[in-house]
């Protein structure tokens, strides 16, 4: 009996000794410090480190007081941080955060905005305290969104940039949770907006394998048309001499509503379709001395140019206009088209760094050296294939069972909302409408500007660090719902904060793309009930 028992130690220890082995081959789970030892191909990890909870310090600038706050909730998670180099050019910085228990088992990975160059960290934090293991990259290069300096002479960054840097961090991120968690995550999702929505759409269309559903925001995806017909709207918007001042904002966006508030049958100062709005700048022209309630006749055709869009020397679009309605507020024409003074726009910094970084390699250049026809071409024979994201060919991405939800605000003053109409009937002219209706929707929100904000209800649950409710008043869970279940997405609530930050002050549905919401004819106006989605 000794000697079987000493027999049965020995095949214990033995068959202890062989599972290690294989589970170190077929992945078993890593401390969070091990994974420094992960090989990786073309990636290198320099911090693999648990932080406890409530321990989590955003290296950097300091954090603003949400984000300390959200900070402070976070629960212990992994935090690896590693570097990609597929070419020699090459330093896409990732960082994957996974809770150290309580993981949800799904993936949420984060895009970027303008043009990239950092990690959010607020979205990061977001998704782990919602359950999720994240990732979010730099996309190859540490810079203001605003900065494309870093571009200037490198093709292999651009590439980056364009659509290398976000793959690199999915596949990247699948390994290390692998690794950490002994299995890959059953679901992942991307989430983002503006260049993250360009982002997400180039994902589907190059990487299907990599999300199983995507949300794109305000997508940027026809990169090169977009900043294109800014350079020519900007050789407009920098002449003093028929630049319109912020100061006759107001005076434009009240003859707008004065003119179409009143189509939808509510006067609250939403337009829930601006493309019903033939608002004639010529009714506001001065008819006496220049005046803030007026405008100029270099200023009335300047407008119309706006609502018109970027044009070639024969007249045919390059990039949708801008649609009336979102013209006032924080987040509206002010700061994005006409930047207070000639030249000092938002948008007008995005043109700028791009053809002079991108597409010349020519940092003196300015939009006033901008040929409209000659500058397009060179755009699109430098830059198309790594920045536009324009395919409308999205049948791999369907077949594995991808599900896709676009969303634009009507008066995005960065990114025309009919762009993503443009590019969502492009898909379905190459698919077919019942083919997309099974895999894909858009949402277009009345009165909400450039990703959040405007007049109209902005939350919808588009963010990571916003409140996941259910998947009623949040855009993210109904395409999640969708992935996981089957059930498509219908209308989704959205809501308006109260001045205090507190209370909500408005609740108005958004719907599937044609329907629109319209309103009942009774009934509280700032209350969703109120409002049924209809065909438009």
């Amino acid at each position: 009996m000794r000697r079987l028992g000493r027999f049965m130690i020995r095949g214990l220890l033995a068959f202890a000794i062989l599972f290690g082995i294989l589970s170190t081959v077929f992945g078993a789970p890593l401390n969070c410090e091990r994974l420094a030892e992960l090989n990786l191909s073309h990636t290198s990890i320099t911090l693999a480190q648990k932080v406890a909870e409530g321990a989590f310090v955003s290296p950097g600038e300091k954090p603003s007081a949400r984000n300390a706050e959200l900070f402070k909730k976070l629960p212990a998670f992994c935090r690896v941080v590693a570097h990609s180099r597929p070419s020699a050019d090459s330093d896409i910085e990732i960082e994957v955060w996974m809770p150290v228990s309580k993981w949800n088992g799904k993936f949420q990975g984060e895009g970027n905005g303008g043009f990239a160059g950092s990690i959010g960290y607020d979205q990061l934090a977001g998704a782990v305290a919602n359950g999720y293991a994240t990732a979010g990259t730099d996309t190859g290069h540490k810079a203001d969104g605003l900065d494309a300096s870093w571009a200037l002479g490198h093709p292999e960054k651009i590439t980056d940039f364009g659509y290398r840097g976000v793959h690199e961090m999915s596949l990247q991120a699948k390994a290390i949770m692998q690794a950490f968690y002994g299995n890959e995550p059953h679901k992942s999702y991307f989430v983002a907006c503006s260049d993250g929505g360009r982002e997400g759409l180039m994902e589907a269309q190059r990487f299907p394998a990599d999300y199983d559903g995507i949300l794109a925001g305000a997508p940027a995806n026809y990169w090169t048309h977009l900043l294109s017909a800014g350079a020519d709207l900007g050789r407009l918007t920098n002449n003093s001499a028929g630049a319109i001042p912020d100061s006759k904002i107001p005076a434009i966006g009240s003859a707008v509503l004065a003119a179409c508030d009143n189509l939808d049958g509510v006067r609250d100062g939403i337009l829930t379709d601006p493309r019903k709005c033939h608002f004639d700048p010529a009714t506001i022209r001065c008819k006496g001395p220049d005046a803030a309630s007026c405008l100029t006749e270099q200023q009335t055709g300047l407008l119309k140019r706006l609502y018109a869009g970027g044009r070639t020397s024969t007249g045919e679009e390059i990039f949708p206009g801008f649609l009336p309605g979102g013209e006032q507020g924080e987040g509206g024409w002010k700061n994005w088209i006409l930047g207070g003074t000639p030249g000092h726009s938002t948008g007008g910094s995005f043109v700028t760094g791009y053809f002079r970084n991108m597409v010349f390699d020519d940092s003196q250049w300015t939009p006033q050296m901008h040929s409209v026809d000659e500058d397009l071409r060179a755009a699109e024979a430098k830059t198309a294939h790594a920045v536009d994201s324009t395919d409308p060919d999205l049948s791999a991405f369907a077949n594995r069972g991808g599900k896709l939800i676009v969303y634009h605000g009507w008066n995005d003053p960065a990114i025309s909302a009919l762009n993503s109409i443009n590019y969502y009937d492009s898909v379905k002219d190459r698919m077919g409408a019942q083919t997309v209706g099974r895999f894909a929707r858009l949402y277009l929100v009345p009165g909400m500007q450039h990703c959040i904000g405007g007049p109209g209800p902005s939350l919808f649950g588009q963010f990571s660090v916003l409140p996941q409710r259910d998947a009623a008043s949040s855009i993210y869970l109904a395409l999640e719902h969708w992935v996981e279940s089957g059930a498509p997405p219908g209308e989704i609530r959205a809501a308006k904060m109260a001045e205090d930050g507190k209370n909500v002050a408005m609740t108005r549905p958004i719907c599937p793309y044609p329907q629109l919401p319209k309103y009942k004819g009774s009934g509280d106006t700032n209350a969703a009930q109120s409002f049924a989605c209809t065909a438009n």
